[in-house]
């Protein structure tokens, strides 16, 4: 029997004990020797609370790859709430994996998703917690090799002394040969740095401490070069081309306790052929790749049956654009909406959502319909390529309405580049246009009451993006394009049925800092941490002055990396890594954003991304 980490007098003194006991249905325990001949011990993190991490689609796809393979033991690891936290620093307590209860210090590798730039200091909490030098360089040979991955990874710079290698793309593809490298270097007892050093030569493997930066006088980047020869200049993505073959799990993991995706979740697509300007993840998950009905189908019968969930989540960047989607949505309710088997829909287009798919759903549990349209004017839809018409919204919300549903979230953002004062403005007119449409419907065949909920976050310029060059704004600015919407809000005829929420303006510069920040941020993230950063994606415990005081510290300017649009020949921290879709692409969208010009989506037109050189998805589709 398993001996838990901590003693029942910790687990009974902090909120949700549940979190840190591990023996969830589906957890894979390989601790008798006599059944398993494990040679690699593999700790996968998620920096934040176990709620949030236990949510996340793609650790659950690495657990059941790698747990599949009999000589890789791959354990659970969450950032342990503040509570937990302050005992394991005052007991001395080695952060624990949730599987074996054992210290994570002693596995051979740390993998940490990198989901969302506020979680950078949970990243060192875990290596911290873990007694493990939080810098690569200061590692002896007895520690474990530390990897970080997922979206961030596309720019590592900020975080690169923290971390011995990267994993850049999707984990599905060479995973395994880097376990089988591993275990070969373990056979002929090879250093850790004998490791790295042929561990970078992997596609797709980014080892930060082969690489050397120099920089100009004017603190941006003037060469970015490996330190010897057989090291590659580019670290290539790496892609998963046949999504219907890849590894899925068929039993994920079920917590004991609720989670904020609290469903069984199937992906039925990846990529997406929107090339919305803002967008990272529509331009690194590039081209879009869809997997087979009959293979969402299987899976779907899988999951719910291994878990007993009732709720099953279509996810993908642009659910509208999966092929098959009324079919599988079909699907799902004949067989599974007897037993009030939930199906949601995100990330839904308003102008591709079927009534008749809508009204099925909504058949089975009624809730809100979200969509983005992002902008409230149509200049701007046009500049950052959303796609999208004032007439195709209406009508949209038009046909959501009179199918029965009467709640809607609205997503924009601010502070987008050549956004005015009256394109703000038109965020507040469009929520009052989508009331009209629902008060034009005769009150006795109403659902209730409208309710619109308008929701803006500010815009935040990230890697391969064709705004990867625009300026952000002041704090001051951000707080003043919140006020004017919410100003007109209150203007409008039907203010009463529209609520209007907004983002944190500090929040967002340091975001970006961090999501365009080069090594020498590495200085300042430690800085906060030392001086009690943590779970700043928390509103609870952000501290917007320990990150002032950090810069301060460190002597680093926060908005040279904030303020400045990027000049078009500058060398970007992240342009070592070759993400299909190429530089030249996202520049001439940039001009074209300049302009308000339109680029047709992948199926319409291609626009020659760079994609098209992984030789499938949507590329080789729209040939045929």
């Amino acid at each position: 029997m398993r001996k838990l980490a901590l003693s029942d007098e910790i687990l009974l003194s902090v909120e949700k004990p549940a979190r840190y006991i591990g023996g969830e249905i589906n957890s894979v325990m390989k601790d008798d020797k006599s059944k398993y001949d494990v040679a690699i011990r593999f700790a996968m993190c998620f920096p934040d609370v176990y709620e949030i991490g236990m949510s996340h689609l793609g650790i659950q796809i690495l657990y059941d790859m790698f747990n599949k393979r009999p000589d890789v033991w791959c354990e659970r690891v969450y950032s342990p709430w503040v509570d937990l936290d302050k005992i394991m620093r005052e007991q001395k307590i080695p952060l624990f994996a949730l599987e074996s209860q054992e210290p994570i210090r002693n596995f051979d590798f740390i993998g940490i998703t990198l989901q969302y730039e506020m979680c950078y200091t949970n990243v060192l909490q875990i290596l911290d917690l873990a007694q493990i030098p939080l810098l690569s360089a200061e590692r002896k040979e007895e520690d474990p090799i530390v990897i970080g991955g997922g979206p961030c990874a596309y720019n590592p710079e900020p975080l690169a002394p923290f971390f011995d290698l990267f994993y850049i793309g999707e984990g599905e593809t060479v995973y395994d040969n880097l376990f089988d490298l591993y275990l070969c270097c373990k056979e002929r007892k090879a250093s850790r740095d004998e490791f790295l050093h042929e561990a970078a030569k992997i596609p797709g493997i980014y080892v930060p401490s082969l690489y050397t930066v120099s920089y100009n006088e004017d603190g941006t980047i003037q060469s970015f070069l490996p330190q010897e020869s057989d090291i590659p200049e580019k670290v290539e993505k790496q892609v998963v081309m046949d999504m219907t073959a890849a590894p899925y799990p068929e039993k994920p993991v079920v917590p004991f306790i609720q989670v904020t995706q609290d469903r069984a979740v199937l992906e039925i697509q990846r990529g997406c052929i929107r090339g919305c300007r803002f967008c990272q993840a529509g331009m690194i998950y590039r081209p879009l790749r869809e997997r087979s009905l009959e293979c969402l189908k299987a899976h779907a019968a899988q999951m719910l049956e291994s878990t007993g969930q009732d709720e099953i989540s279509l996810s993908s960047l642009s659910s509208s654009d999966y092929s098959d989607l009324k079919d599988i949505v079909t699907y799902l309710i004949d067989e599974f909406g007897s037993r009030n088997v939930n199906i949601s829909l995100p990330s839904l287009r308003i102008d591709a959502f079927s009534l008749d798919v809508m009204s099925r759903v909504q058949d089975v549990r009624k809730s809100s319909l979200t969509f983005a349209p992002e902008a409230g004017s149509q200049r701007m839809r046009d500049v950052i390529n959303k796609g999208l018409t004032e007439e195709v919204i209406l009508q949209g919300a038009r046909e959501a309405f009179h199918g029965g549903w009467n709640k809607v979230k609205l997503y924009f953002m601010l502070g987008l580049p050549m956004e005015a004062e009256e394109d703000r403005q038109d965020i507040a007119h469009l929520a009052d246009e989508i009331a009209r449409e629902y008060y034009a419907i005769p009150k006795e065949e109403r659902n209730g009451k409208c309710q619109i909920t308008v929701s803006t976050s500010f815009f935040v310029p990230k890697p391969f993006t064709p705004f990867q060059w625009a300026s952000m704004h002041p704090m001051e600015d951000y707080l003043g394009f919140a006020k004017t919407v919410n100003h007109e809000i209150k203007e409008m005829l039907n203010h009463k049925s529209i609520r209007y929420n907004w983002h944190q303006a500090d929040v967002t510069l340091l975001e970006g800092v961090l999501a365009r920040g080069d090594r020498r941020i590495a200085d300042v993230i430690l800085d906060a941490y030392n001086n009690g950063a943590l779970y700043d994606a928390w509103t609870e415990f952000w501290n917007y002055d320990r990150w002032l005081a950090a810069f301060d510290h460190t002597g680093i300017d926060m908005d040279f990396y904030t303020l400045r649009e990027r000049g078009e020949d500058e060398i970007f921290p992240w342009d070592f890594i070759h993400a299909g879709v190429s530089k030249r692409f996202l520049l001439n969208e940039w001009h074209r954003a300049k302009e308000a010009l339109v680029t047709p989506n992948c199926r319409q037109k291609c626009a020659g991304c760079g994609a098209a050189c992984y030789k499938g998805g949507v590329c080789i589709e729209s040939k045929n």
